[in-house]
């Protein structure tokens, strides 16, 4: 059996030379398929990497997106909130202007009357008073009615151009003044002084006239030779061509005045 042992050995011998001589061969074919494996899998999670920064690429800008949004509606309702105050305001003005308006309409239909009430009496003061400037003064008077039948003058410049008349009148009876006019009666040119609403006076550029209003007849009436001078000085007094002095002037009694 020994004899029979030996015979056979040599042969497993050679098979298992053979098997030790095949085996790097299998190894390397291992070793390649789980390179293989390996890179694919690298691969793989290359592109699992690629799309995982994709999308997370994706979520930041759809969250930036988002957030803008956001800012853009709160600002949005912010506008709303205040473009709402706004228009509810700009309603309760407008009611106060139509009740305004209405108010305005009864007011103009009781100031309208009494303007012209006061346009009549400006009117008769001019006819009364002492006749300077009377041209002037009426034709202030003439504007003033047509003025009350321009529909392009708002009630409130009506009055207001009333009043500066007014106070125009008023202002005659605190200041002098001296200017040249035609003489009613005779047409000649002569300087007028006035003293307010006190005292009319004229001469003529000769001297050789000199004269006034008297308010007792209401008629232009020449005076006495020794005014002359007086007229003259208050003639240049008033013309600034001298200093303020004293001068004497005819003036009407308490009863002239009346």
């Amino acid at each position: 059996m020994l004899n029979r042992f030996i015979r056979k050995s040599p042969v497993t011998l050679i098979f298992a030379l053979a098997g030790a001589m095949m085996l790097p061969d299998t190894q390397a074919q291992v070793l390649e398929s789980t390179v293989k494996k390996e890179n694919a899998i690298n691969s793989a999670a290359a592109a699992s990497q690629m799309r995982v920064t994709s999308l997370a690429q994706q979520t930041s800008d759809l969250l930036s997106e988002y957030r803008q949004v956001v800012r853009e509606t709160e600002s949005l309702k912010i506008y709303n909130d205040n473009l709402e105050k706004v228009v509810m305001d700009q309603r309760t003005e407008v009611a106060s202007i139509n009740q305004q308006l209405n108010g305005l309409e009864a007011t103009n239909r009781g100031i309208v009357p009494l303007m012209l009430e006061m346009i009549d009496t400006l009117d008769k003061i001019v006819e009364n008073d002492m006749p300077f400037r009377l041209q002037e003064r009426r034709a202030r008077v003439m504007r003033l009615r047509d003025m009350m039948d321009q529909a392009d003058v708002t009630a409130s410049e009506k009055y207001r151009r009333v009043m500066e008349a007014y106070l125009g009148e008023m202002e005659y009876g605190r200041t002098t003044e001296a200017y040249s006019e035609a003489l009613p009666t005779t047409g000649q040119t002569v300087d007028f002084l006035r003293v307010g609403r006190t005292l009319l006076v004229y001469q003529s550029s000769d001297q050789a006239t000199t004269g006034w209003f008297n308010p007792t007849t209401r008629e232009y009436e020449e005076l006495p030779s020794r005014y002359r001078l007086e007229v003259k000085e208050g003639l240049a007094i008033a013309k600034n061509e001298k200093a303020p002095n004293l001068v004497v002037l005819p003036i009407p009694g308490a009863e002239a005045a009346q």
